[in-house]
C-alpha cells in the first residue's frame, strides 16, 4: 500500500509538515493519535548526568566535508557524548534538543552513533555527502538519551521494530538554530514513520524561547491529543536508551562513550 495511503489520520498542523517532503524517506508512514489518552505514568529513567548542558563546540575538519565533526566539550576541554551525557529532562514538560540541521540549510548531519564521544558528522551514502533537495523550514535535531531500540516491537505501530537511533526533533520556532546547539523544547506531536520497517519516531516540538512558545501549550494549539503521546515515547525511548548504556542490551557498534 502506497506510503500516502498508510495515514492513519491526517490534521492540518502536521500535513503541511510532511508535504513540504524532507520526511519522505520512509516507504510507509502513520501518525498516532492519543485517542485512549494514554499518559506516560512511568518516570523518565533517572540518570545524573556527567555534564550539563553549558558546554562548547569543538569543530574538526571542514564543514560539508567527509572529515567533518562536530565535539561536545566540557569547560576542561575534554570531549563528551552529545547522546550520552547531555541530560534529556529539565523538569516541567521541558526537555533538551541537540540541533543537527539547522532551519534553512540543506546539509543532512548526524550524531555520530558508532564513533568515539558520538559527534555529529554529515551522512553518507555511498561515500558521498547527503543533503536535502532544498533548505528544511525547521530546526532538525535528536533528544539525547533516547534510543530507538532494534529488538522492541512497538504493537501499537504494526509491530514496527526501533531504527537503533536517538529520537529525532522537528523544532517548528521561527528562529534558526546552530549545528550542536543546545535547545530547551516542550514537545507538541509525535509522528511514527516506518522506514523499511523500522520505526523513526519524529517529535514535533517548540524551542521555549520562541516568542510563541506561550501560545503553543497542548495539541490543541497544533493538534489534539499530540502532548501525552509524544510522551510516552520519550519515556519509553529513554528506558531503552538507560538499558542500552547499563550494557543491558548489546551495544554491537554503538559508541557508548
Amino acid at each position: 500500500m502506497a506510503a500516502a495511503s498508510r495515514v492513519i489520520a491526517t490534521v492540518a498542523s502536521t500535513t503541511s509538515l510532511l508535504s513540504r517532503g524532507s520526511l519522505r524517506r520512509s516507504q510507509t508512514l502513520s501518525l498516532c493519535f492519543n485517542s485512549s489518552r494514554l499518559v506516560a505514568k512511568k518516570r523518565l529513567f533517572t540518570c545524573t548526568a556527567l555534564y550539563k548542558p553549558d558546554v562548547q563546540i569543538k569543530e574538526e575538519g571542514l564543514p560539508e566535508t567527509l572529515d567533518y565533526r562536530v565535539f561536545f566539550v566540557d569547560n576542561s576541554g575534554k570531549k563528551i557524548s552529545p547522546w550520552h551525557d547531555i541530560p534529556l529532562q529539565l523538569g516541567d514538560g521541558v526537555f533538551n534538543c541537540i540541533v543537527e540541521i539547522p532551519k534553512e540549510s540543506s546539509a543532512k548531519m548526524e550524531v555520530a552513533t558508532d564513533e568515539p564521544f558520538t559527534p555529529l558528522k554529515q551522512d553518507t551514502k555511498k561515500g558521498k555527502l547527503r543533503y536535502y533537495p532544498y533548505n528544511i523550514n525547521w530546526n532538525y535535531g535528536l533528544l539525547p538519551q533516547t534510543w530507538e531500540d532494534p529488538s522492541l516491537a512497538n504493537s501499537e505501530v504494526d509491530g514496527a521494530l526501533g531504527d537503533n537511533d536517538p529520537v529525532d526533533v522537528v523544532e517548528i520556532g521561527e528562529s534558526r538554530g546552530k549545528v550542536g546547539q543546545i535547545l530547551r523544547v516542550k514537545p507538541l506531536a509525535a509522528l511514527a514513520m516506518i522506514d523499511e520497517g523500522e520505526l523513526d519516531w519524529k517529535i514535533v516540538a517548540i524551542s521555549l524561547d520562541d516568542p510563541k512558545a506561550s501560545l503553543v501549550n497542548d495539541i490543541d494549539d497544533v493538534e489534539k491529543h499530540f502532548p501525552d503521546y509524544a510522551l510516552k515515547v520519550i519515556t519509553e525511548t529513554n528506558e531503552s536508551w538507560a538499558r542500552l548504556v547499563k550494557r543491558s542490551i548489546p551495544a554491537g557498534e554503538l559508541s557508548l562513550v
